[in-house]
């Protein structure tokens, strides 16, 4: 079997009606078409084929999709790269993904980096192709996306998606969201993650549909957005409610054309949910899933009972079971850790296969999450195995934030917990036992975590401490140091020192 790529397969290919476009306006899908081939010829120049990777380190805009179409022309794979990442991270996701060619712009490289990579500014994209690019048929087990997810080995891994991930992923929302050739999605998501290249680009594409691309979210650019381009729906975390809810009383934004909003990506309270609803008149499901299962695998239907505290059944084509330390099936109404099956499943992790194999049982993705199943399939997910914290929607692993702080000369060891926030859901709260004799401040090791580690990760507060809590083992105590741990009011970094 082979296939077209997405853009290629959708029923509006080659046609004049709208596809894509941000805040300059809206390009066709011939349009699209013409500048994609022109990318793929200026990827084919710079020595990219099949196999090859090409990373893209760009704000949200139409240039970063079509880069991942250039890429896909030629039978090559993109990797989306966070616009926040220091020089350090940057660099290991360059080498670890062997990428060849990196699309960007100087406005989001960090300053002084050195690149051992080509590089393609977004300045010099060409619009149109001075040779014939030929639309390809692919193997649907060629890699098509690389995105890069931290990991409870505190250093982040690629998620290898292949073409057919993708189509699974999207046939799947397209048919669960019931979407058709006039739906139109606004970005409000970064696009280096899975959820919105899936749910808000791909997704609409297959069925005909169009896609608008905000560059960055803010609360009065979302009302501009909608009010101009009349979207049918988006996709946000639960950080982005909070915002919007934050809007004076008297602004009462028009989002009459909004079909349906999906919140995900983060624990949402009932209470936030409740709110942003009645007071938008937004019909707002919830959703779960993994990068390592190409995103959604649970949703709550859009005409089906709607479960507040759930995040809905299975989305069509996949499968989700619950099960106890053994690998055993829990019963109907008993927590069990989330596993999930089916075509959406990633190939594994690049470069990995150890992390891929303990990941990844029988063709069962584990989640290290736990969860409930109703008597009707619906998921509620009530606790995380692994220790991972959520922080408006964006995924921080503490083993990374400790490995940093472990480079630094005074520190003898770190414990990394989240702390519950307002609207954010949890921040990173560090705990540091100095090497005996030693003398440093909280904040000379704040700001060892901001030159090494983007914004989102640095700690919202850390304390250097004289202990740290263990268990009967000897390990720190994280349970513990959870429980001590108090609210994080603001995200302003904060240094406390004993």
């Amino acid at each position: 079997m082979r296939l077209k790529h997405l853009l290629w397969e959708s029923p509006a290919a080659g046609t004049r009606h709208e596809c894509l476009g941000d805040e300059r306006g809206m390009l066709t899908y011939q349009e699209v078409d013409a500048r994609a081939r022109a990318t793929a010829e200026q990827f084919a120049e710079a020595g990219i084929g099949e196999g090859d990777v090409v990373g893209i380190m760009l704000e949200n805009s139409v240039e970063l999709l079509l880069g991942i179409l250039g890429a896909w022309l030629l039978g090559a794979v993109a990797t989306p790269i966070n616009t926040t990442f220091t020089g350090r991270e940057l660099q290991y996701q360059l080498a670890d993904s062997t990428t060849k060619l990196l699309l960007t712009s100087a406005e989001v490289l960090p300053a002084d980096t050195p690149l051992d990579v080509t590089r393609l500014d977004v300045s010099a994209m060409r619009t149109s192709a001075s040779g014939t690019v030929p639309t390809p048929v692919t193997p649907p087990s060629q890699l098509a996306l690389l995105i890069y997810t931290s990991g409870s080995t505190g250093q982040p891994k690629g998620v290898m998606l292949d073409h057919a991930n993708l189509h699974a992923m999207t046939s799947g929302l397209a048919e669960h969201l019931e979407l058709t050739a006039v739906d139109r999605a606004l970005v409000v998501l970064p696009m280096f993650h899975v959820n919105a290249i899936c749910v808000s680009w791909l997704a609409p594409i297959l069925v005909g549909g169009s896609t608008v691309v905000m560059q960055r979210f803010t609360p009065a650019v979302l009302v501009d957005a909608v009010a101009r381009f009349q979207p049918t729906y988006f996709s946000v975390v639960p950080a982005i409610l909070a915002r919007l809810v934050e809007l004076p009383a008297e602004q009462q934004p028009d989002f009459g054309s909004v079909r349906f909003v999906i919140c995900g990506a983060a624990p949402v309270s009932a209470e936030l949910l409740q709110l942003s609803g009645d007071r938008f008149g937004l019909h707002i499901i919830e959703g779960y899933g993994l990068t390592e299962s190409t995103c959604a695998s649970a949703c709550i239907p859009l005409r089906g009972p709607h479960k507040l505290g759930t995040v809905g059944p299975a989305i069509a084509g996949q499968q989700i079971k619950l099960v106890d330390s053994l690998g055993a099936a829990v019963p109907t109404g008993e927590r069990g850790e989330v596993w999930i099956s089916g075509p959406t499943v990633m190939r594994g992790y690049f470069g990995r296969p150890d992390a891929t194999a303990e990941t990844i049982v029988d063709g069962w993705l584990r989640t290290g999450d736990v969860g409930v199943l109703d008597g009707d399939g619906y998921l509620k997910i009530v606790d995380r195995i692994k220790d991972m914290i959520i922080r408006g929607g964006e995924n921080l692993y503490p083993k990374e934030i400790e490995a940093h702080l472990a480079q630094h000369p005074a520190v003898l060891e770190s414990a990394v917990v989240g702390a519950v926030h307002a609207s954010l859901g949890e921040v990173p709260v560090a705990y540091v036992l100095p090497q005996p004799g030693a003398s440093v401040s909280s904040e000379e090791l704040l700001a060892h975590c901001a030159a090494g580690l983007m914004k989102i990760k640095v700690p919202a507060r850390l304390e250097i401490v004289a202990d740290l809590p263990r268990n009967p083992v000897g390990k720190i105590d994280k349970p513990e140091l959870r429980r001590r741990t108090a609210p994080v009011a603001a995200v302003q970094p904060v240094a406390v020192s004993v």
